[in-house]
C-alpha cells in the first residue's frame, strides 16, 4: 500500500477521517479495514447521514424492531440506534486515539440540529450524550452558530472534546479559537486536567464555492470576464486564509503557555469535501488543501476516487500568496463573503434540520405501524 495517496496525506501531516457511517461498514469489516489499509484516523457523522443510512439500509430493520416496545418516541429510537453505531465506531479507533495520545481517533455525534441557537439546551444535550457515550474518543458536534459557541466553550471546559462546525469565514473561526482557548482556560481555573480534551473546526469547504460560483456566473453573463478566472477559487482562498490564522493563533506566548501544561491545539478540518461541480476534478478540494496539521474528513465515494486517482501535489502552501488577491477581486466585483457566510450558515442549519425531522418521521411512522 506505498502508493495508496491517502496514506501519503498522513505521511505530509494531514489526518484523513470518513464521513460516514452506517451498520454495514461496522459488522462486515469495511472500517476496520480502512483504517489499516488507508491510515483512517477518525469518523464524521450527522444527521443527513444517518438518516440516509437507517431509512435506505436493511440491516437497520431488526434494530428498529427489537428497540420498538422499549422507546417512547422516535427520537428516542434515532438516539438508541446512532448511540450504538458511534459506540462501536469509536472502539475501533481507540488503537488510534491510544497511539496519538489523543490527537486522532475521534467518532463525532452531532447534537439536535433543532438546538443550534439554544446554548444551554446545547451544553446539557453535549453533557448527557457524553455521558450516554462512555468513550474518550468521542466527539460532540456544535454548530458553529453564536449559540454554539457558547455551548463549545462550556462543554470543553467540562472536558469534552468538540467539533465545532459548519464554519464559512475566517472571522468566525477566530471566535471559535477564542471560544476553545477560553474554555481550556475555564477548565484549568476549575482545577481539572486539560490533557485529552480535543477540538477540530470545521469549513464546509465546496458548500461556499458552490454559492460563490453562481455568483461569478451571473457577472460573467453581464459581460465581466473576469469573473470566469474566480471560479473554483473562493472556498481555497478563505481556507488559506484561515490556516494562516490559525498559525498564528497556535504560536503566541499564550497559547504555548497553555501547551506547557497539556493543552492541544484546535484543528483546522475541511468538511463539505465533495466536488458539487462537474467541472471540477472529484478529488479537487483534497489535493487543493493538503496542509500540515490539518484535518480532512471525506465521504466515501471521495475517499475512494482520492485512493484510485489524487495527486499528493503541492496543497495549500503555493495557494497562500494567491489568496489576498482573489479576496481582493471577489470584493471589488461586490461580492459579500460575509453576508455569504451568515447565509450559509443559517442554510445549513436548515440542510441537517430537514433530514433530521425526515428521520424521526420515518422513525414514527415504524412505531405506529
Amino acid at each position: 500500500m506505498d502508493g495508496n495517496p491517502i496514506l501519503k496525506l498522513r505521511a505530509r501531516g494531514e489526518s484523513v477521517w470518513l464521513d460516514d457511517i452506517h451498520r454495514r461498514m461496522l459488522a462486515d469489516g469495511t472500517l476496520a479495514r480502512m483504517i489499516e489499509a488507508d491510515g483512517l484516523s477518525g469518523l464524521t457523522s450527522s444527521a443527513t447521514i444517518f438518516a440516509q443510512a437507517i431509512i435506505a439500509h436493511a440491516e437497520y430493520r431488526p434494530a428498529v424492531a427489537e428497540l420498538l416496545p422499549r422507546v417512547a418516541s422516535g427520537v428516542e429510537l434515532y438516539e438508541a440506534i446512532v448511540l450504538d453505531d458511534v459506540r462501536r465506531a469509536a472502539d475501533l479507533f481507540r488503537p488510534t486515539h491510544e497511539r496519538t495520545e489523543g490527537r486522532d481517533g475521534f467518532v463525532c455525534l452531532e447534537l439536535s440540529p433543532h438546538l443550534a441557537y439554544d446554548a444551554q439546551e446545547s451544553v446539557a444535550e453535549g453533557r448527557r450524550l457524553w455521558q450516554r457515550l462512555e468513550r474518550a474518543n468521542a466527539m460532540i458536534g456544535v454548530p458553529g452558530t453564536r449559540a454554539g459557541l457558547a455551548a463549545a466553550r462550556a462543554l470543553i471546559a467540562d472536558g469534552i472534546s468538540v467539533n465545532v462546525t459548519l464554519l464559512f469565514s475566517t472571522d468566525r473561526y477566530r471566535e471559535v479559537a477564542e471560544a476553545y482557548r477560553t474554555g481550556i482556560e475555564d477548565r484549568l481555573a476549575r482545577g481539572a486536567p486539560i490533557r485529552g480534551v480535543a477540538s477540530v473546526a470545521s469549513l464546509f469547504v465546496s458548500r461556499i464555492d458552490s454559492r460563490v460560483d453562481r455568483l461569478l456566473d451571473e457577472h460573467a453573463g453581464q459581460g465581466r470576464g473576469e469573473a470566469r478566472a474566480l471560479r473554483g477559487r473562493t472556498a481555497t482562498a478563505i481556507a488559506t486564509e484561515m490556516y494562516d490564522a490559525y498559525r498564528s493563533i497556535y504560536s503566541t506566548e499564550l497559547w504555548e503557555s497553555l501547551a506547557r501544561r497539556g493543552a492541544q491545539p484546535q484543528r483546522l478540518l475541511w468538511a463539505s469535501m465533495s466536488t458539487k461541480d462537474a467541472r471540477y476534478s472529484d478529488v479537487k478540494y483534497v489535493e487543493d488543501l493538503i496542509a500540515p496539521q490539518t484535518v480532512c474528513t471525506l465521504p466515501l465515494e471521495t475517499l475512494s476516487a482520492y485512493r484510485d486517482h489524487g495527486k499528493t501535489g503541492p496543497g495549500l502552501e503555493p495557494l497562500r500568496a494567491q489568496a489576498p488577491r482573489v479576496l481582493r477581486e471577489l470584493a471589488a466585483l461586490g461580492i459579500d463573503l460575509a453576508q455569504i457566510a451568515v447565509r450559509l450558515e443559517e442554510e445549513g442549519v436548515r440542510k441537517f434540520i430537514e433530514p433530521f425531522d425526515q428521520l424521526q418521521r420515518w422513525l414514527d411512522e415504524a412505531r405506529r405501524a
